[in-house]
């Protein structure tokens, strides 16, 4: 299947592992494809910005599902005088790198990380996209159309984001996206 990806599309799927990997997480999610469709230079990532998607509120989101504090939270605990990166220090120098990180080792660029149920999920349905739209390749626009589809993760992160996905699923439909 991966051969008839796109090439912004296989971009996006081998940088979807780079922000799992940089976010500690052990899977490529659904999330991580919707960050890496935003980064690209593509139809999809067109449409995300057509819809008001910020590359850094999105990644925040995206922390945030996963338990991480984004940088409205870090900036709330220094203004009580609590620095992020002492605590982490102090942690890790009395319990070992990688103690904050619940419980699992942080990852280094490199390594293959699995796709989660979600994320084949919305690659698959990304091909019936492209096929009930009769593509012969599968774009980021298709990824997208699947992620609004599968309604997980990535598609909680665009509802928390406020994006209205019947109108981004239009515009991708049409494949017009400014």
């Amino acid at each position: 299947m991966f051969e008839r990806f796109t090439r912004p599309a296989r971009d996006a799927v081998t940088t979807a592992q780079t922000y799992a990997t940089e976010l500690g997480h052990e899977r490529i999610g659904d999330d991580h494809l919707l960050l890496a469709i935003q980064a690209g230079d593509s139809l999809g990532a067109r449409a995300l910005a057509g819809s008001g998607v910020d590359a850094t509120e999105l990644r925040e989101e995206i922390e945030r599902a996963h338990g991480h504090l984004g940088s409205d939270d870090a900036d709330a605990l220094a203004a009580l005088g609590i620095d992020l990166d002492a605590v982490r220090s102090k942690v890790e120098s009395a319990f070992g790198e990688g103690a904050l990180d619940n419980g699992r080792p942080r990852r280094r660029l490199g390594g293959h990380l699995p796709f989660t149920k979600d994320a084949k999920k919305v690659l698959e349905l990304g091909l019936r996209e492209a096929i009930r739209l009769g593509d012969r390749s599968i774009g980021t626009e298709h990824i997208l159309l699947g992620i609004l589809r599968a309604e997980g993760d990535g598609h909680a992160a665009l509802r928390t984001l406020g994006v209205d996905a019947d109108a981004l699923r239009r515009v991708l439909e049409r494949g017009e996206a400014a």
